[in-house]
């Protein structure tokens, strides 16, 4: 990390944001001028847990705990000087309680806010709690990383579901993957609602539909150059146009402007395939200055979003 940023975190009159994301682990970075000062602490912190779904057998208390105590070691012996902290989360998260948590379940309901800020003030750590959903800190780890923070961002992540994240925050749902871009009969949506891009995009999704192959299977037969699978072929457009009815979806409502992709499954990506049915569907042309860019997943930007979200929301 570049040395003024290191001695910015040493000087105690600097204010730290320490940055939080719940994935198939659990980040925490210290985070001074919108850059990671050192490598960010993970629960677990060995590298032999192999069952990435352990976070779901935990209960609440538990999550919370190790919440509080990755981001104690993120803060080092700074812990006084932090003066924000911002945790993301999968899920729908409103006013400090997560509503829906469809990926992390126990969580539903949850004053993860209270809760966590509670347990770090017994910590000895009084900063300012602020939580949001996970895509919405990759859309502010981008803006910030690419100097767009005064600009409208969106971003969809491509995983276990489907994620869409918008910057600068605004008062709404924004559950984007949930979407409803078709009326057929298409019940794979982990909320169990009908015709949702996350029922067509979704890994959980695509599994369910595909009990016979895997994800990568699906795209290795439908992009084979000799015999490729009917059925694995129809299914790629559908993908492709689903993600492209969504995005046109939000150029209408919102505007044009920037869209990242990313997440673990943008590697099914084809992009020109994806460009051609969004111009089918966006036509009118001050609704078509809109661009594409695909990004590669990267929890660091989602440690640097969430502090980026707090610092935002405590006033800094």
């Amino acid at each position: 990390m570049a040395t003024e940023t290191e001695n910015a975190a040493t000087n105690e009159s600097t204010g730290i944001s320490i940055g939080i994301v719940l994935a198939e682990r659990i980040y925490a970075g210290m985070v001074v001028n919108h850059k990671l000062v050192a490598e960010p602490a993970r629960f677990p912190l060995s590298d032999g847990e192999e069952d990435n779904d352990f976070l779901v057998e935990m209960p609440t208390d538990a999550v919370v705990a190790a919440i509080c105590d990755v981001a104690l070691i993120a803060a080092a012996d700074r812990k006084s000087s932090v003066t924000s902290v911002g945790l993301a989360l999968p899920g729908l998260v409103r006013n400090g309680v997560v509503e829906e948590a469809p990926n992390l379940p126990q969580l539903k309901g949850a004053h993860v806010q209270e809760l966590v800020s509670a347990s770090l003030a017994a910590r000895g750590v009084t900063a300012q709690v602020t939580i949001l959903n996970d895509a919405d800190a990759a859309a502010a780890g981008l803006a910030s990383q690419h100097g767009k923070l005064d600009r409208l961002i969106r971003v969809w992540t491509l995983g276990t579901g489907v994620g869409y994240g918008r910057y600068p925050f605004s008062d709404g749902v924004w559950e984007g993957g949930h979407t409803t871009i078709t009326l057929e009969n298409e019940s794979y949506c982990g909320c169990g609602g009908r015709g949702h891009l996350e029922g067509i995009m979704g890994h959980r999704a695509m599994r369910l539909r595909f009990l016979d192959m895997e994800p990568e299977e699906i795209f290795e037969a439908a992009n084979r150059r000799e015999n490729p699978d009917p059925r694995c072929t129809e299914f790629k457009h559908l993908w492709h146009r689903a993600l492209a009815a969504a995005t046109a979806t939000s150029v209408h409502m919102a505007g044009a402007g920037k869209f990242y992709i990313t997440g673990y499954n943008v590697r099914f990506l084809d992009l020109k395939l994806f460009h051609d049915y969004l111009h089918q569907m966006v036509k009118m042309s001050p609704l078509q200055s809109y661009s594409i860019e695909v990004v590669e997943d990267d929890h660091l930007t989602r440690v640097i979003g969430a502090a980026v979200a707090a610092e935002q929301a405590s006033g800094r």
